[in-house]
C-alpha cells in the first residue's frame, strides 16, 4: 500500500528547505527525501562556513539564463529582504562585506542558517527521510507515484530541488536532468560556473610560482562583461572572485582581457618617474603598484622590457601603460565541476511558470533552485534565488 502526501521534495537543499517550509505553512503535508546522511551540506561549506546567503543588491542582472526576465517574479514575491527579515526573527548576527555580500558573523554560521530553515520546516505536517535512493517516478491521474528504498509514495505535487552538478563530493547528482528529460522537457548544456581557471602549460609553469598572490583587477570576457574584483595566482592557474565571476560568461577557447592596475594611471606613473628618476629601471617604478615578483615574471615572458627608464621612448612608456591595462591570457579550461560554485544552465525556463515554477505542461511538477537555467553571480545571488524560487513553489503545491 502507498503512502499517501501531498507534496514531496526530493532535494533537502536550500530550495527544497525553503519550499518544504512554505507547503508545510499552509497545512499540506510534505515529505522531504534526500540521498544525503544530512540536509544543507551546501549550505553548511558556503562562504568559509560563513554562508553568504544574500546580498542587499538583487537584481534579474545579477542573474544568467536564456530567459532573463525569469527570475524577475520569483525575486518580487520573496525578496532579499524577506529573507533579512527572518535572519533577524532567528537572531543571527550578520555583517556586509564587499558589494553587499551578506554574511554570517560572530558565534554564528552556516549551521545556524540550516537550523534557522529547519525550525522553519518544524510542523506536524513536514517529514524528512534522508539517504533515499528515488529510483522510479511515474506520472498518475491526480500526482505521481515514486518509489524510494523500495517503498511506494504517492503525492499530488513533486518537486525537484536536487541541484546541479557542481561539488559532486557533496553529493551532487544529474538526477534532477534525468526528471526532466523523461518528462520531455528540455535541459540546457550545462558547464561549471563560478570556477577558477587552469592555463596551457607553459603560462602555468611561468605564473604557478605566484601562487598566493592576490591583485586587484578589472577583467573582461569577449562580451564586454567586466568584473573589478581581486584575482588570485594559484598552482593550477587563476582564481579570486574576479576570476570566479568572469567564468560564467567565457567560453572555451577565448582570452580574457585583465587590466592589472585598474586603480592606477600607470601613464603618469611612467611620465612623473621618468622626469624625477630617468635612471631608475621599468621593473622596480612598476614594483611601486604591483608585487615585484609579477612584474619579473611579466619581464622573463617578453611582455614587458627592463631597462631605465629614460631609453624608453614617450611611445614606449604608453605601449607599457598599455600593455598593463589590457594583459590577455586565454585559459587552458576550468577545474570543472570538483570546485565550481554553481553549475551553468539546466532545466529550460520555458517549461516553467515564472510565477509558481509549475511545469506548464506537467500539473503539480515543479522545478526549482540550481537544477533551473538560473545561475546567480558571486555574492549571495544564487543563494536567493533558491529562497525565492523555493517560496514560490512553496506557495502553490
Amino acid at each position: 500500500m502507498a503512502e499517501k502526501f501531498d507534496v514531496v521534495v526530493i532535494g533537502a537543499g536550500a530550495a527544497g528547505l525553503m519550499c518544504a517550509a512554505q507547503a508545510g505553512e499552509r497545512g499540506r503535508r510534505v515529505l522531504v527525501l534526500d540521498h544525503a546522511k544530512k540536509p544543507g551540506r551546501k549550505i553548511l561549506i558556503a562562504g568559509g562556513g560563513r554562508c553568504n546567503f544574500t546580498n542587499y543588491d538583487v537584481s534579474a542582472k545579477h542573474y544568467l539564463s536564456r530567459n532573463p526576465h525569469f527570475v524577475k517574479s520569483a525575486l518580487a514575491q520573496y525578496t532579499n529582504w524577506d529573507y533579512i527579515s527572518m535572519i533577524y526573527k532567528y537572531g543571527i548576527e550578520f555583517e556586509e562585506r564587499d558589494h553587499g555580500q551578506l554574511f554570517c558573523v560572530g558565534d554564528y554560521d552556516s549551521k545556524d542558517i540550516v537550523k534557522m530553515l529547519l525550525a522553519e520546516c518544524d510542523k506536524p505536517s513536514i517529514q524528512f527521510r534522508y539517504q533515499q535512493a528515488v529510483d522510479n517516478i511515474e506520472q498518475q491521474a491526480n500526482g505521481f507515484s515514486l518509489t524510494t528504498n523500495g517503498h511506494e509514495i504517492e503525492c499530488e505535487s513533486l518537486v525537484i530541488a536536487t541541484g546541479g552538478l557542481s561539488m559532486p563530493k557533496l553529493g551532487a547528482t544529474p538526477f534532477g536532468y534525468k526528471v526532466a528529460a523523461q518528462f520531455g522537457l528540455e535541459v540546457l548544456p550545462t558547464s561549471a560556473a563560478l570556477v577558477p581557471f587552469t592555463l596551457h602549460k607553459e603560462d602555468k609553469e611561468d605564473f604557478s610560482e605566484l601562487s598566493g598572490i592576490a591583485i586587484p583587477v578589472e577583467i573582461t570576457a569577449k562580451n564586454n562583461t567586466k568584473f573589478k574584483e581581486a584575482l588570485l595566482f594559484t598552482h593550477r592557474g587563476l582564481s579570486g572572485p574576479s576570476v570566479l565571476q568572469i567564468s560564467s560568461y567565457w567560453t572555451p577557447g577565448e582570452a580574457v582581457e585583465v587590466n592589472l592596475v585598474p586603480d592606477v594611471d600607470v601613464q603618469a606613473l611612467l611620465t612623473r618617474s621618468l622626469e624625477k628618476h630617468p635612471n631608475q629601471t621599468l621593473k622596480n617604478t612598476l614594483a611601486k603598484v604591483l608585487p615585484k615578483r609579477l612584474v619579473e615574471v611579466l619581464i622573463e615572458r617578453k611582455t614587458l622590457e627592463d631597462k631605465p627608464l629614460k631609453q624608453f621612448s614617450s611611445k614606449a612608456l604608453e605601449d607599457v601603460a598599455n600593455t598593463l591595462e589590457h594583459w590577455s591570457i586565454a585559459p587552458n579550461g576550468t577545474e570543472g565541476y570538483r570546485t565550481a560554485e554553481v553549475t551553468l544552465g539546466g532545466v529550460n525556463t520555458d517549461h516553467l511558470s515564472s510565477k509558481t515554477m509549475e511545469c506548464k505542461a506537467i500539473k503539480g511538477l515543479y522545478f526549482i533552485g540550481e537544477v533551473v537555467d538560473v545561475t546567480g553571480w558571486l555574492g549571495g545571488y544564487n543563494f536567493q534565488w533558491c529562497w525565492s524560487s523555493g517560496y514560490v513553489a512553496g506557495q502553490w503545491v
